[in-house]
């Protein structure tokens, strides 16, 4: 029995060409459907894209991961309709179409006429579904596009109206509250997914901050933090009970801080007075440098009453 010469250079974006051409020619795809029908049903929902974007990379790995269940199943013996879906709805359509428009907030969407605005959006959801399309049947993503779902048509919509008063009827439902991110622009809670699509390089915007000692006024805390918004609610400061504390003067001021950061953060001749473990610290009353003045609601005082604690608390 002779055999086709295998050689040994193998071009792989030709080969897997090949193989998509072989599928389409023989319309793979709907004969593993239709040998399968009558058998136990799987059914894999996936999360449809949002056709108003192009897709990128990412997306090839996520829908290979997605791709290889039915497939499997489908090898298993159980019958694995693939409905594509397109989703229609959320902030990346209306952000899209904002941009467009150059708008900038809901009110301006109001202003031009939520009717336009959402027609708008219903033209833009479809952009580049044929790059989705395209991508999707290059990786050999089966997926039947001509019948798919889509989020915003009624029947959809009715669908999960449906679901939902199942939920409900079943006492699954309830009301509760929990803390999300919340974007004050859009005018709606954001994913966690849309929150890391928003960081961006910044400055670093830590601040050096002297908190005076009550019953030393010429002695203060030299502290450092990160998050200088949340000084006026400031009760309580950290010290390592390990880290080793210097005590230094300067002029007639004298300065609590850490002995390994002195060269890095003061500038001029300084002398250390006193040298002391973050656990003697401990208990120490200083000056906040904020506190909201309720019987004259735009001023601000000094609170007399926070203290120093250990990073354990």
């Amino acid at each position: 029995m002779g055999f086709t010469p295998a050689s040994p250079r193998v071009h792989f974006p030709q080969l897997e060409e090949e193989i998509l051409r072989l599928w389409a020619d023989h319309d793979v795809f709907r004969k593993t459907l239709a040998a399968r029908e009558g058998r136990p049903q799987f059914t894999f929902y996936e999360g449809p894209p949002t056709a108003n974007g192009r897709p990128g990379v990412h997306h090839v790995l996520a829908r290979a991961y997605k791709d290889a269940i039915p497939r499997y199943r489908t090898m298993r013996g159980y019958y694995v309709p693939r409905k594509a879906g397109w989703d229609t709805h959320g902030l990346p359509v209306e952000i899209e179409v904002e941009k467009e428009l150059g708008l900038n907030s809901k009110r301006e969407i109001e202003a031009y006429g939520v009717a336009e605005f959402n027609r708008r959006c219903r033209e833009s959801v479809f952009r580049y579904e044929q790059e989705w399309v395209r991508l999707s049947e290059r990786i050999g993503f089966w997926l039947d596009y001509e019948h798919p779902y889509v989020t915003y048509s009624n029947e959809y919509i009715e669908s999960v109206w449906w679901i939902l008063r199942q939920l409900w009827d079943r006492g699954l439902l309830y009301q509760g509250y929990k803390v999300v991110p919340f974007c004050p622009r859009c005018g709606t809670p954001l994913s966690s997914h849309e929150v890391a699509l928003g960081y961006q390089e910044t400055e670093d915007p830590s601040v050096y901050v002297r908190l005076r000692l009550r019953d030393r006024p010429d002695t203060s805390l030299l502290v450092w933090t990160t998050t200088p918004w949340t000084l006026p609610a400031n009760v309580a400061c950290a010290v390592h009970p390990q880290v080793v504390y210097v005590k230094v003067r300067q002029g007639e001021e004298r300065l609590w801080l850490a002995r390994d950061r002195v060269e890095a953060v003061l500038q001029g001749p300084y002398q250390v007075e006193e040298e002391a473990a973050g656990s003697a610290l401990v208990g120490l009353a200083y000056e906040p440098l904020f506190r909201f003045y309720p019987e004259q609601d735009h001023l601000w005082r000094v609170w007399p009453a926070e203290f120093v604690t250990t990073e354990e608390g």
